[in-house]
């Protein structure tokens, strides 16, 4: 990226306290909510800095992006994913906090004051909270906690375990201590985040969370989150790359066991779903069984059964009676 590529607008500050990283791909439709967010925070002193990453929708997002042009920082890339838009950004940071907000998801007023707060006070150099999910009726008015709990102490094992959660759009973050452990791995497109904490906490980054709902998260099937497939692939990829990139203790070896184990569960549950919906009995069989294989749940059992004597009243069943999941597991389907 070349300084031709990036805009500093008249209102940026030249000396703010944190800057917030916005990657933008595709979100024209959102991306004034969440700009507005940032703009009423009750905490002022920031940089929006906003990455365009090569967005289809470029003439659209700039379109909507000129009432705030004096109040950010844009830059313009090649699509290279949100990793290395992210990058981009941090490199343009000037503040010494860093506070990460997704280009559709939205801040509440008190986010930027409560979390900053909340570092200061309990002397951590990453902080993170709750946020009220929104945008898909399977999730309506749940918070991400209670979809991804947090609980007890931040560490490699609880990450692998899944018993601590991080949400992007929720985290503050001390610029100095990003540098020193290494910025997003731009080799790996998804879960790149994950990457990240799995990595602070290696290092020994001391992080923490609060269970204040301070933002509103987003979810739409055509976003990075995609259908369950999708989700359920991502997590066994994201597994495998952490054992393949990390010296792992022993402890952390017999996490990673069963949460990689879990993880192919699901993703044959998910696929078994899918070939469910789309027809493919047999094959949805074939994936039911090997899920069960791990969870061996008498319910799971039933459904095959079910699927041998009468496969097309099971999927009718399945689209009546799971009609939200199901948008997440064929979207394309009616």
């Amino acid at each position: 990226m070349n300084e031709s590529e990036v805009k500093i607008g008249r209102n940026v500050s030249a000396a703010p306290r944190v800057s917030v990283v916005v990657p933008a791909y595709n979100i024209a439709a959102y991306i004034g909510e969440t700009l507005d967010s940032v703009l009423a925070q009750t905490y002022k002193s920031y940089e929006i800095i906003l990455v365009n990453d090569g967005s289809t929708d470029t003439i659209e997002l700039e379109s909507a992006l000129a009432p705030y042009l004096d109040d950010i920082v844009y830059a313009r890339q090649e699509n290279a994913g949100a990793a290395t838009a992210r990058n981009s950004a941090i490199r343009l940071a000037r503040g010494e906090l860093l506070a990460f907000l997704d280009g559709d998801d939205v801040w509440l007023p008190e986010f930027l004051t409560s979390q900053i707060n909340y570092l200061e006070k309990n002397s951590l150099e990453m902080v993170y909270c709750d946020a009220l999910i929104f945008g898909e009726s399977l999730f309506e008015n749940q918070t991400f906690m209670q979809t991804a709990p947090s609980s007890g102490t931040v560490s490699t094992v609880s990450l692998i375990n899944t018993e601590c959660n991080v949400i992007t759009s929720g985290t503050v973050l001390k610029k100095e201590t990003l540098e020193k452990s290494g910025l997003f791995d731009v080799e790996l497109r998804r879960a790149q985040d994950f990457d990240l904490w799995f990595r602070l906490a290696k290092n020994n980054v001391r992080i923490g969370y609060q269970r204040a709902v301070l933002v509103k998260y987003r979810v739409r099937p055509d976003n990075l989150s995609g259908t369950n497939v999708d989700r359920a692939r991502r997590n066994v990829d994201v597994m495998r790359f952490i054992g393949e990139k990390y010296e792992l203790n022993e402890i952390e070896k017999e996490a990673w066991k069963r949460q990689t184990a879990l993880y192919e569960a699901d993703l044959e549950l998910e696929k078994g779903k899918l070939c469910l919906v789309e027809g493919d009995f047999v094959t949805a069989q074939a994936h039911l069984a090997e899920a069960n294989k791990f969870y061996r749940k008498p319910k799971l059992s039933l459904i095959n059964g079910l699927l041998r004597v009468s496969p097309r009243l099971t999927a009718w069943l399945f689209k009546t009676i799971r009609p939200s999941e199901f948008s997440f597991v064929s979207p394309d389907k009616s």
